[in-house]
């Protein structure tokens, strides 16, 4: 049986993702017409310019980065499902001017709240590479396995403290995916295990 607190917490965790899911919702579309507007003026004929490469560039990235946002922190219901190719699809637009290289290895379609977990471990592990290496995500039945390798990682121990730590509570925006994590991994009910080393870090639930 439930508390009162782990109720409220719960309710208060679906609309944060719902807003998530609004704010996402809400850009794509302008992001889109932005888009549109690029590829008009290039097959009208005119003389290409870096800045019009710049702004396709850049409504490319913005695009990319709210698709996984909208992953990561939207809301998801208990029966949803994502397929391989969106997410694969959304995985090369993000990382195409990375120095982080990745590979998908989990295939078929998946229940979303089991690829949004993945997602915010993604974005956990992007902060263990400010100078690039390799991830690897693994998805055998219905276990993950995320494998991040490169020749030197940052680990910021109060950060990563805080995906089996429910009563640490005090982070910044930019680091607020840290946060997320276990309360996500509640409603899947699986427990994030993590080894972090010098060169490799590996990432279960």
């Amino acid at each position: 049986m439930h508390d009162a607190s782990t109720l409220e917490t719960a309710h208060i965790n679906d609309l944060n993702a719902l807003i998530g899911s609004r704010i996402c919702h809400d850009l794509i579309s302008p992001l889109g017409a932005i888009g549109n507007g690029v590829e008009l003026i290039t097959l009208a004929g005119g003389t290409p310019s870096p800045e019009v490469g710049l702004i396709s560039e850049s409504v490319e990235n913005a695009n990319a980065r709210i698709r996984f946002f909208r992953v990561a922190f939207g809301s998801a219901s208990s029966n949803a499902e994502i397929g391989q190719s969106e997410i694969k699809s959304i995985l090369t637009d993000l990382y195409k001017s990375s120095r982080i290289d990745i590979e998908w290895r989990a295939d078929g379609p998946m229940p979303r709240r089991e690829a949004k977990l993945a997602f915010l471990l993604l974005m956990c592990v992007d902060d263990l590479l400010p100078w690039g290496g390799r991830v690897a995500v693994t998805r055998s039945g219905d276990q993950w396995m995320i494998d991040a390798r490169a020749e030197k990682m940052k680990v910021r121990k109060d950060l990563w403290d805080m995906i089996n730590d429910p009563d640490v509570t005090q982070v910044g925006a930019p680091d607020v995916h840290f946060a997320l994590v276990h309360p996500t991994a509640l409603a899947v009910r699986r427990q994030v295990a993590t080894f972090l080393g010098d060169t490799r870090a590996t990432l279960s639930f």
